[in-house]
């Protein structure tokens, strides 16, 4: 062979290699990559508050992963729908955890799809798992029964509080005798315990208590039942598909029309659904926020980035405070292993560390304190974050009203004094 040709044949094999490394480098990026698993209300009762949580995920993971990821590796989500329903949550998940592998689970947003998910598949597994809006007491005993392996953790407040916040806040609007609708499942049967306990012992009549089972066609009997003994206002304890048909079942039949609402149910399409005219005596409560500077960029840029879903849709701020929080656990743990990523979730929430917010930028400071080897605060959209044993947190409970149908915040009641007045009920 020539020297010519000899010359050509290297030229032409040193292209090649240097094009199959070029084409390597996606493949590389791709097998680093640490996939989470999602598992949300996409369909079903709990639609609404899984398409948002899961936009507001989507977004924390983006924001993380423009400001650097995991040394260069990016986060992605597998995101599954429950479909509102506990057991195809647990197909989900079980999927999710035996064959993807996944360190984290981030939901469900009900209970009633958390818990099992829980109990069936997280827990046994050692995976994490973060809910952002199950409310269960349950999910707290579960803990202190040492059910939970230490996986789970959860960024809204207990119906434990909310059912006293909502008794004293009906008292405070003048609702003297109230009959109470619930969905009968985890969720709705414990906050009507909690609020049925505080509500009685404050002053208050329950005049009926009437549960229903999901997705029915109507409901105009529970509604009928409801009805009697007269009372001056109905505690509907609900999702806000369900909801909409309890609340025209109650409003065509002549139920007076004053309302106490729990969290989740200030949502825009249950208020078009229902009729705005038949809610300007509708009441609310949910976990509150404390405002940081997380709240505002979540409220300045989530609708774009969601396509046009509000910030303030049930669900929404709390969800990207869980994306943000499972995201700098994985930093800090470096790894997408599961027990470092559990030990990793409350110290970088954790009292005494830099506060950290949300936003590219502030992520990017959060992984150079990381690499540093120097402790981080996460503030999230909801306010400061903090879990205790048991994966909960405390916060505010916000107090609001629907007016010409739309909410608006007319108070804030701090979990210390519901706390307070728990105890001095329990004297």
């Amino acid at each position: 062979m020539s020297k010519g040709n000899q010359l050509k044949r290297l030229v032409l094999t040193s292209t090649m290699l240097a094009g199959l490394a070029v084409g390597a480098a996606p493949a590389f990026a791709q097998q680093c990559d640490i996939t989470v698993g999602v598992v949300m209300e996409l369909t079903g009762p709990a639609g609404e508050y899984g398409k948002a949580g899961a936009k507001s995920v989507e977004m924390a993971f983006r924001d993380f992963n423009e400001a650097g990821g995991v040394d260069g590796c990016k986060l992605v989500m597998d995101t599954r729908d429950s479909q509102s329903q506990g057991n195809v949550a647990v197909d989900q998940a079980t999927q999710l955890v035996n064959i993807k592998k996944v360190p984290v689970i981030i939901g469900g947003i009900i209970s009633s799809v958390s818990i099992p998910i829980l109990t069936s598949v997280t827990a046994p597994a050692g995976v994490v798992q973060v809910s952002p809006a199950s409310s269960s007491p349950t999910l707290t005993a579960l803990g202190r029964e040492g059910k939970t392996n230490g996986v789970f953790f959860r960024t809204i407040t207990s119906d434990a509080l909310q059912g006293t916040a909502a008794a004293k806040y009906a008292l405070d609007q003048g609702m003297k005798k109230i009959a109470i609708i619930h969905v009968n499942n985890d969720f709705g049967n414990n906050l009507m315990q909690e609020f049925t306990a505080a509500y009685t012992k404050l002053g208050g009549t329950i005049t009926s208590t009437t549960p229903y089972n999901e997705k029915q066609a109507s409901y105009s009997s529970e509604a009928s039942v409801a009805m009697e003994g007269e009372p001056d206002a109905l505690y509907l304890i609900s999702t806000p598909v369900d909801g909409a048909t309890i609340a025209r079942a109650w409003v065509s039949g002549g139920g007076v029309q004053k309302f106490l609402f729990n969290d989740g149910m200030n949502s825009k399409d249950f208020i078009a659904s229902v009729g705005p005219q038949y809610l300007n005596e509708a009441y609310g409560t949910s976990s509150g926020t404390t405002p940081t500077a997380s709240t505002e960029y979540f409220n300045a840029n989530y609708a774009d980035f969601s396509g046009g879903i509000e910030p303030s849709a049930p669900a929404a701020d709390r969800s990207y405070d869980a994306g943000a929080i499972v995201a700098l656990a994985i930093a800090k743990a470096g790894k997408a292993d599961k027990d470092a990523i559990k030990a990793a979730i409350p110290e970088v929430t954790a009292p005494g560390g830099t506060p950290i917010y949300a936003g590219k930028a502030e992520f990017e400071k959060a992984l150079g304190l990381l690499k540093d080897g120097k402790p981080i605060k996460y503030e999230g959209v909801i306010g400061p974050v903090s879990f205790d044993q048991y994966g909960d947190i405390t916060g505010p409970f916000r107090l609001w009203k629907i007016t010409d149908g739309e909410v608006t915040t007319i108070g804030q009641m701090e979990s210390e004094t519901v706390a307070e007045i728990k105890a001095s009920l329990a004297k």
